[in-house]
Order: structure tokens, then sequence, then C-alpha cells
């Protein structure tokens, strides 16, 4: 994404998935297409958007280990 704040850029990096096994891409995917829209919503969005990304950051990392505990088990 161009011509966003090096702040958002530094997050966003962390939403790509295609290096990921075909199993947590879903799970990965979904956390990444919010994270592009809020950047689309609010592309001036500051601290808050780069707070709230950060934050879906987190839980998309519980969700990527869940996905990994449900296809180990």
């Amino acid at each position: 994404m161009t011509n966003v704040h090096p702040a958002t850029a530094a997050v966003l990096r962390w939403f790509e998935y295609d290096h990921l096994p075909e199993y947590l891409k879903p799970t990965s995917q979904m956390a990444h297409d919010m994270a592009y829209e809020m950047v689309r919503r609010f592309p001036d969005g500051g601290a808050e958007l780069t707070a709230g990304l950060r934050k879906l950051l987190e839980s998309k990392d519980c969700f990527v280990r869940c996905a990994v505990d449900a296809h180990e088990a």
C-alpha cells in the first residue's frame, strides 16, 4: 500500500500471509483484509489507527495460534 505513514506501513507488513502454510492462510487473511480496509477508511488515522492495527495484529497472532492448535489436534 502506498502513501501511508511509515508507522502504519511498519505494522501492515506483519499482516502478510502468503508465506504461511495453507491451513493458516484463511485465518491470517481475515485479519489482513480488515487491516487494509481500516487503512483505506482512515488514511490519515494517526496514532489511533496505528494503535488499532497493533491490537488487531495481537489478535491475529492469537487466532493463528488457535489454528495451529486445531491443526495439530
